[in-house]
């Protein structure tokens, strides 16, 4: 905590002659006073206990300059600190390249492929608080969804409005542009320094959009050292998948078409795996592997936001004002 106006502190400096002149004010009050009853011999009481009340009798004084000293810090304009905070922790670079065509929508994981793909994932990402991670999406085209952050925060707000009906609706190219999305995963990593860089890359489906081929991308990966982990999602077979029709939906069964030899050779070329996800168990379990990759040190900057924080000073001193008149007019009350 910093106070942005410390010259209020020397107003602290008038305590010394009120401190003074109340002492002085006390005694010579007492010098005043006449005595009610006389005694010849006073001695006799010069042993005898001290009341409570007579114990307490500075107490309002101090309540009072305590209630000024917080009165000045608040005056003093207390704030919290703010700056950037670095610090060195294990991590790597990753960046998660996903699948947004509209056959995401197959439901032959639950609910279906999208919604199981973004739940594992944003596991991962709350798995990894030290990582730098962002997310890729692709369909016919390619964009970046999240740059790298370590703001886990913002990035699976990001990840949980990713939605295939960008495709459906018109707002990219529906297909599939599987090296569209991995050269567009690999360029936010190219600039990384972290020790292992890595993509995940997801898809349901083969290779039929764009304007760079996926062993292409490959090459690129393996040329700045990156390893690409691929994915496979969906059954062996076929898939149950939601047909809109005219006033509702139909359901029907569509092939599952994984290019799983170009999705193996990308793997292979770049050090990484290739995996196949049947069900959400299995994606979850390939996350969980994957997360055993090496870390290595990032320098993470943190800012913490600047507040006002006079409220407590000033709620403190209002509460020795308001104790200090409830003993005047109670317990220490002159008769």
């Amino acid at each position: 905590m910093t106070f942005t106006e410390p010259i209020y502190f020397l107003l602290l400096l008038l305590l010394i002659p009120y401190i003074i002149w109340y002492v002085q004010f006390r005694n010579r009050g007492k010098r005043k006073m006449e005595a009610s009853i006389t005694f010849s011999d006073a001695s006799v009481y010069r042993n005898a206990p001290m009341s409570w009340r007579v114990r307490l009798i500075y107490l309002p004084m101090l309540l009072r300059c305590a209630a000024f000293v917080l009165i000045v810090m608040a005056m003093a304009h207390p704030q919290t600190h703010n700056a950037w905070d670095e610090k060195t922790v294990e991590g790597i670079d990753i960046m998660l390249a996903m699948d947004v065509s509209t056959s995401m929508l197959a439901e032959d994981l639950a609910p279906n492929r999208i919604e199981a793909a973004k739940q594992v994932a944003a596991e991962f990402v709350t798995d990894r608080p030290n990582d730098n991670i962002g997310l890729t999406i692709f369909a016919g085209e390619a964009f970046t969804q999240c740059p790298m952050t370590t703001d886990h925060a913002s990035l699976l707000n990001l990840l949980r409005a990713v939605r295939t009906d960008i495709a459906a609706h018109g707002l990219i190219s529906d297909g599939t542009a599987i090296g569209m999305g991995l050269a567009n995963a690999v360029s936010r990593l190219k600039a990384s320094k972290a020790k292992s860089r890595v993509v995940i890359l997801l898809t349901d489906g083969s290779n039929n959009m764009g304007d760079i081929s996926p062993m292409t991308a490959a090459q690129i990966a393996k040329s700045m050292g990156i390893r690409v982990y691929t994915i496979g999602v969906g059954t062996n077979k076929v898939a149950r998948y939601p047909m809109p029709v005219a006033g509702g939906v139909q359901y029907v069964n569509i092939p599952v078409e994984i290019d799983t030899k170009t999705l193996r050779n990308i793997a292979a070329m770049s050090d990484g795996h290739f995996y196949r996800a049947t069900n959400t168990k299995e994606l979850r379990r390939i996350y969980k592997d994957i997360d055993q990759l090496e870390k290595s040190r990032l320098n993470v900057k943190k800012f913490t936001k600047r507040y006002e924080a006079y409220q407590p000073f000033a709620l403190a001193a209002l509460l020795m004002l308001a104790l200090e008149v409830l003993l005047r007019l109670t317990l220490l009350r002159k008769n």
